[in-house]
């Protein structure tokens, strides 16, 4: 019996041994596969222990825009299965079940001289509900670091579901392909705006680049406002049909040059571009189309929603630059944006949007100087790089 005991004994022992093997090699694998989304998953925190809905990351981990490119991805909601897919290893399926649906995000963006010196700063109101927001950096092997914001209900996030523990945080990984606006650390700047009823679907036989998709192609590779329009002439850019509404973009660069890029709804879907004119110093744009041939300074259900007062705002923040010769200090772009921002505004639907936020990017300084909505009166100045 004594015999036997030892013998079990001995046995167990080396189970044990090889039941830690496997454990440690385990997690050496996962720790050597998955560090960089470790990483980012760990450096994922608020901003402000003060403003329970604003968050900052650092992003670690590889990622592939040809891949999704390759990939034709043309809906928000295959975009991030396809990335948390990939960044998981298939190992993961996220629950998108739960989607808020508006009229649309109703923004205003602005390129304007900078009057403390040298260099532009670019001002973005985003306009949608009070969620949970994400401040992303971002570092790629062979692009251009960048900072941007992301909305994070385009995750799957809510107010009453928050990236608080190390498993909740997952779907953030995705955020990095979900910019709503952003600069990259040549000064370039790109923001993104609704235009209801003009989902733009290009089918050309050109790679096929989703809603922000774009933006993050242009913020990796692209310097100046020419290299961005030189790319977009090579994709076929989709927006999310089942969103029901499309976008255009504001896209400026360091040195002063801006254009929109929109899409004709009458002629098969045709890029329009247009640039900030010589005879001033500044660009902006809210949510209706700037291209001439469909531009008009009325409301138009058409080409713009007349009910998110986009020709109010446009109106608005237009007198304020061009009383100050498009030259304004971070302050006044800051002010210039507060005095557009929605609070609590009620749709006729009952749903209720405010600013989720306001920033202020400093195209020289690479900085960007935020407000969001839990506490729109302080101001966050984060560095592009720490």
């Amino acid at each position: 019996v004594i015999f036997t005991g030892l013998l079990f004994c001995n046995y167990m022992k080396k189970l044990l041994k090889v039941i830690c093997a496997v454990i440690l090699t385990v997690v050496v694998a996962v720790a050597i596969i998955w560090q960089g989304e470790i990483r980012t998953i760990a450096s994922i925190k608020r901003l402000s222990e003060n403003d329970p809905y604003l968050y900052i990351a650092d992003y670690k981990a590889s990622y592939d825009l040809d891949k999704v490119l390759a990939a034709g991805i043309d809906e928000n909601t295959k975009l991030v299965e396809f990335v948390i897919g990939q960044l998981s290893r298939g190992l993961y399926k996220p629950d998108l079940s739960e989607k808020q649906v508006g009229n649309g995000f109703a923004c205003t963006s602005f390129q304007v001289e900078n009057a403390n010196g040298d260099g532009y700063l670019f001002g973005r109101n985003y306009d949608f509900f009070k969620n949970p927001s994400l401040v992303l950096r971002t570092t790629p092997r062979n692009g251009y670091a960048s900072i941007s914001t992301c909305d994070l209900s385009h995750l799957g996030y809510k107010l009453d579901k928050l990236p608080e523990s190390f498993a909740s945080k997952a779907l953030c990984l995705a955020a990095v392909y979900a910019p709503m606006d952003g600069m990259n650390e040549k000064g370039l700047c790109i923001s993104i705006m609704a235009l209801p009823k003009q989902a733009a679907w290009q089918d050309s036989g050109k790679p096929v680049a989703g809603t922000s998709i774009l933006m993050r192609l242009i913020l990796d590779r692209c310097a100046t406002v020419d290299e961005a329009l030189e790319l977009v002439a090579g994709l076929d850019i989709r927006h999310d049909r089942k969103v029901g509404g499309g976008y255009h973009y504001l896209v400026a660069d360091a040195q002063g040059n801006c254009a929109a890029i929109e899409f004709d709804l009458f002629d098969g879907w045709k890029t329009m571009i247009t640039r900030k004119p010589d005879s001033t110093n500044f660009m902006l744009m809210t949510n209706h189309l700037l291209a001439s041939k469909y531009y008009t300074t009325e409301p138009d259900p058409i080409l713009g929603n007349p009910h998110s007062k986009s020709w109010w705002r446009y109106e608005v923040v237009h007198d304020f630059l061009e009383t100050r010769n498009g030259i304004l200090t971070p302050d006044e772009a800051g002010q210039c944006l507060s005095d557009v921002h929605w609070k609590d505004f009620a749709w006729d639907n009952g749903t209720v949007e405010d600013t989720q936020w306001s920033n202020v990017y400093d195209q020289t300084g690479l900085t960007v100087s935020l407000r969001d909505w839990y506490d729109y009166e302080t101001i966050h100045t984060i560095p592009l790089k720490d």
